[in-house]
C-alpha cells in the first residue's frame, strides 16, 4: 500500500481529532446526504435492485473462483489487439514498471485519470522520484493535488473541501502547476469549474503519456472500461500516445453480458445517477496509440485465501457505504489512514496492508456494526461480517494491550467462583462511589453510556439469603 500515509496515528486518536473539526463535519454531512438521498430515490424506482444486487454477487464470486482462468483469457485477448500486459505482484513492482515505460517514451510529465490502484501504491510520489510529473485532471484529485492534500473519499477524493476552500487552493496553487486561476474567481460552481477546465486544456493538448486505472475489465475480450463524470477522463484517455492502464486483479467481469449489471448498480450507488454520464471502453492498441496494461496483485491473492473477508474483492469503488456510514460522516476519509477510508476500507485496508500496525488493527473497530453498509452494497458484500472475522484476528494475534489486560482479568474472575463472589459482594458495597466516566483506555467507552450502578446484593447472595 501507498506510503503516503506512513505515520498515521491508530483510529481513535485521528477520528477524534476530525470530530472537533466543525467544518469538515460541516461538509462531510451536506455532502454524504445529498448523495445519499439521491441514490434512495433511483435505486427505489428500480423495481429488480435486489435481484441485481445478488446478479452483481454472482458474478463478482464467480470470478474470484476462476480468477486464474479468466486472468489469464484478459490477457490473451488484450495482446491479440495490439496490446501489452504486465504483470505487478506488489506496489514496489508495479510503480517500477509504470516508471519504466514512462522513461521510454523520454517524457517527463504525464495526465491521469483518477484511478484509486495508483493511489494505492503510490505511483505519483514513485514518478516524482525519478523526475515525472503526474497531473491529476479528474476534478477532485485536482483539488486535492493543488491542495497538497489526501483524498478522503472513493468517489468525491475532496468532499472534505467546501468551495470557498476550493477558491483558495486554486488561487494558492494553480499557477504553480500551470495556467493560473482568474484574479477575481468567484466561488460558484460554474466559476470554479471553468478554471480547471482552462488550466487542465493545457495539459490535455501537451501530454504524450496518459495513466489509468478501469472500474471494469472484460475477460472475453480484453476490453477496459472507465467510468467518470466530466469527460476528463475521456481525453486522458484517448489524446496521448501511450497509455498505461493499472488495474487491479479483482476489476474482471467475464462477459459483455456481465457488464450490463454493472452498469445499472454502480451509477446508481455511486452518483445516485440512472446512467453514467462518460464511459469509455477500450480494447488494446487502438488508432495508432501504444496501449499497456499492468495488472497489480499487491496483497489481493492474500485475500483472495481468506474464506470471509475474501468477498471484500467483490468491491465496485462505488462509495455507498461511506455515505451512509456514521463513522465515517463523523471522522472523514483521513482518519482511516488509507486511500480505502470508510467501512470498505475498514475491512479492505487490514487485509492488504495486514494486521501487524497499529493504525491496521484498529480499523476493524472503526464501525458500530449498524448493517447500513451491508444495506446498500450493490454486490452485497457483509461488511459487518468481515470486520467481526478481523477483530477475531487481531485478538488471536495478540490484540491491545489494554483489551489484553482487561480480558485476562475477566477470565481469571469469572473462571473462580470464590473470586467472582467477592467481586460481586464489593461492587455491591461500594455501590454509591461508581465513576460516571471509566479511567484511561476505557473512558472512550463511557463518552456515549452510563456506567450501570452494580445491584445491592448478588443474585447468589440472594438465593443463599432466600433458599
Amino acid at each position: 500500500m501507498s506510503g503516503t500515509f506512513v505515520g498515521m496515528p491508530a483510529f481513535p486518536q485521528a477520528a477524534a481529532r476530525a470530530v472537533g473539526n466543525a467544518q469538515l463535519r460541516h461538509n462531510l454531512h451536506k455532502a454524504t446526504h445529498t448523495i445519499r438521498g439521491k441514490r434512495a430515490a433511483v435505486v427505489e424506482e428500480q423495481p429488480d435492485w435486489m435481484e441485481l444486487r445478488a446478479a452483481g454477487a454472482a458474478i463478482k464470486d464467480r470470478v474470484l473462483r476462476h480468477l486464474d482462468v479468466y486472468l489469464e483469457q484478459l490477457e490473451a485477448a488484450v495482446v491479440k489487439a495490439g496490446g501489452h500486459v504486465h504483470w505487478a505482484a506488489d506496489a514496489a513492482e508495479a510503480n517500477r514498471i509504470v516508471t519504466g515505460l514512462v522513461k521510454a517514451t523520454g517524457e517527463t510529465k504525464v495526465v491521469k485519470v483518477k484511478s484509486m490502484a495508483t493511489q494505492e501504491i503510490g505511483l505519483n510520489e514513485a514518478l516524482a522520484a525519478s523526475g515525472i510529473t503526474a497531473y491529476e485532471t479528474d476534478l477532485a484529485e485536482l483539488i486535492v493535488q493543488l491542495g497538497d492534500d489526501l483524498p478522503s473519499h472513493i468517489l468525491v477524493p475532496a468532499i472534505h473541501r467546501n468551495r470557498s476552500e476550493i477558491r483558495e487552493i486554486f488561487r494558492r496553487s494553480m499557477s504553480e502547476w500551470g495556467r493560473p486561476a482568474p484574479d477575481d474567481l468567484a466561488d460558484d460552481p460554474p466559476a470554479l469549474a471553468e478554471a480547471a477546465r482552462l488550466h487542465l486544456r493545457e495539459r490535455f493538448l501537451s501530454a504524450k503519456v496518459g495513466i489509468s486505472g478501469a472500474n471494469f475489465a472484460v475477460a472475453e475480450t480484453g476490453t477496459l472500461v472507465v467510468l467518470e463524470s466530466e469527460g476528463n477522463g475521456r481525453m486522458c484517455l484517448t489524446l496521448p500516445e501511450t497509455l498505461i492502464s493499472v488495474v487491479g486483479i479483482e476489476k474482471l467481469v467475464p462477459t459483455w453480458r456481465d457488464l450490463e449489471v454493472f452498469m445499472q448498480t454502480l451509477p446508481r450507488s455511486s452518483t445516485g445517477e440512472r446512467m453514467n454520464p462518460y464511459t469509455s471502453t477500450w480494447t488494446g492498441a487502438t488508432e495508432g496509440q501504444e496501449f499497456h496494461l499492468v495488472l497489480l496483485d499487491n496483497g489481493r491473492t492474500d485475500v483472495l485465501a481468506d474464506q470471509v473477508g475474501r468477498q471484500a474483492l467483490r468491491c465496485i469503488r462505488c462509495s455507498a457505504c461511506l455515505n451512509v456510514c456514521p463513522v465515517y460522516e463523523r471522522s472523514g476519509g483521513h482518519a482511516y489512514g488509507s486511500v480505502y477510508p470508510g467501512p470498505i476500507g475498514a475491512i479492505l485496508t487490514p487485509q492488504l496492508r495486514g494486521l501487524s500496525s497499529e493504525l491496521d488493527a484498529s480499523l476493524p473497530y472503526a464501525s458500530t456494526l449498524c448493517g447500513a453498509c451491508y444495506d446498500v452494497c450493490p454486490v452485497e458484500i457483509n461488511i459487518p461480517e468481515v470486520l467481526l472475522d478481523l477483530r477475531a484476528k487481531v485478538v488471536s494475534g495478540g490484540g491491545h494491550r489494554a483489551e489484553r489486560l482487561a480480558m485476562g482479568a475477566a477470565r481469571r474472575v469469572l473462571a473462580s467462583p470464590a473470586l467472582l463472589a467477592r467481586a460481586q459482594r464489593t461492587a455491591g458495597r461500594f455501590r454509591r462511589l461508581t465513576p460516571r466516566r471509566l479511567p484511561g483506555p476505557l473512558a472512550a467507552w463511557t463518552d456515549t453510556r452510563d456506567i450501570p450502578a452494580p445491584p445491592p446484593e448478588s443474585f447468589r447472595d440472594w438465593w443463599e439469603r432466600t433458599r
